[in-house]
């Protein structure tokens, strides 16, 4: 079996493994956590910011989309596996430790938690590095991790609340509406934000030539994660007042330039693709003037549409074949000419490349007549 191969398998089946038992586990706590239809009303809730996070970092994804069902395996990660871990080992830690409730919430959670979350990344890293292209990648992975561990995180938070355990006041509506409102409505995106920075190390490792850039930046995205998360776990320690000014001064902030980078990266990815594609063109890999319909996301659009209508569905999926292809070719042709490509270049970029010459004489670009079969 060829070692891309086999680090696939190996990938696949740590994080179905793992994703199972921590399945198991949160079924577990969940049911020994109160009624059935305490923890279905605090699921619901928990649920609601969930598909309006997801959907901006699917929209940030649109260059070259991610596997599917490596971005499943991050929300399942961070949902089942990155939960479980971080509430096993706090345990064990206030048993054997005693932690303090403040420095288990300051200190002790943003160490554990981002480790447990940040660990599906390395993975990623040691097993599947040809899937991370870059600096947006990164982020997307940890946005998705992110988002897995907040949805389950808040389901046991809104349930406490109802509860009135650990610490959330007398409980009922009242508790839930205020939890609800801090953690689903002010911060769904507190979580994908910490491990964004340990998305950023990787994706910063994955396009370096240096290998002591490889090895330090994932630990500092990774310090700068739990830094992240300790300013704001801390802020709640101090009351109120404390956790707006956190809010306002420096989260809030730090979420829009989190937002502005990955902006960045994104139209940065176009400037890439396109020089890429460009020399990738002048060695005869694929027709030059394909690039803009490959490069360019509104007229990717209008060039399936035009496929759509000119040949049906058939040649809507070829369209869609042939510029997934290409952007694939593109990213590993980048990373060739930067001397960072995966040790398996030469077998992937000749499936790109079997794909771009299967699909092209199925197409046709707008100004053109889709051949017909």
């Amino acid at each position: 079996m060829p070692p891309a191969r086999r680090n696939s398998v190996a990938f696949t089946v740590v994080v179905t493994v793992a994703v199972v038992l921590g399945a198991l586990l949160t079924l577990l706590i969940l049911a020994l956590s109160g009624a059935p239809g305490i923890t279905l009303l605090a699921t619901a809730l928990a649920a609601l910011p969930v598909g309006p996070v997801l959907a901006a970092y699917l929209w940030l994804d649109r260059y070259e989309p991610e596997p599917r069902m490596l971005l499943v395996g991050g929300l399942a990660w961070g949902a089942f596996v990155a939960t479980m871990a971080a509430i096993v080992v706090q345990g064990l830690g206030g048993l054997l430790v005693g932690f303090t409730d403040d420095f288990s919430l300051a200190v002790a959670a943003p160490v554990i938690e981002e480790a447990s979350k940040g660990l599906f990344l390395v993975l990623l890293l040691w097993w599947r590095r040809a899937e991370v292209d870059g600096i947006l990648d990164g982020i997307v992975y940890a946005g998705m991790v992110g988002v897995g561990f907040a949805f389950t995180e808040n389901i046991l938070y809104l349930a406490a609340a109802w509860n009135g355990t650990d610490g959330m006041g007398p409980g009922g509506i009242e508790a839930v509406t205020g939890t609800f409102v801090v953690r689903c409505v002010f911060s769904p995106f507190a979580h994908p934000l910490f491990t964004a920075f340990t998305g950023i190390g990787v994706g910063l490792a994955v396009a370096s030539r240096s290998r002591t850039v490889r090895w330090l930046a994932p630990l500092g995205g990774y310090l700068l994660a739990v830094l992240a998360h300790a300013v704001w776990n801390g802020s709640t320690v101090y009351g109120f007042g404390s956790f707006a000014v956190v809010y306002v001064v420096i989260m809030a902030p730090a979420f829009i330039g989190m937002i502005a980078l990955a902006w960045w990266a994104r139209e940065t990815e176009a400037h890439v693709l396109r020089m890429a594609l460009t020399d990738a063109a002048q060695r005869g890999l694929l027709p030059a003037t394909d690039i803009g319909w490959v490069v360019d996301l509104r007229a990717r659009r209008d060039a399936r549409r035009h496929a759509r209508l000119q040949g049906g569905p058939e040649a809507e999926r070829a369209m869609r074949d042939y510029q997934q292809a290409a952007i694939e070719l593109g990213y590993l042709h980048h990373r060739l000419l930067r001397g960072t490509a995966p040790a398996d270049w030469q077998v992937r970029g000749q499936d790109f490349l079997g794909r771009i010459q299967a699909a092209r004489p199925r197409i046709a670009f707008p100004g053109q007549v889709v051949p017909q079969r």
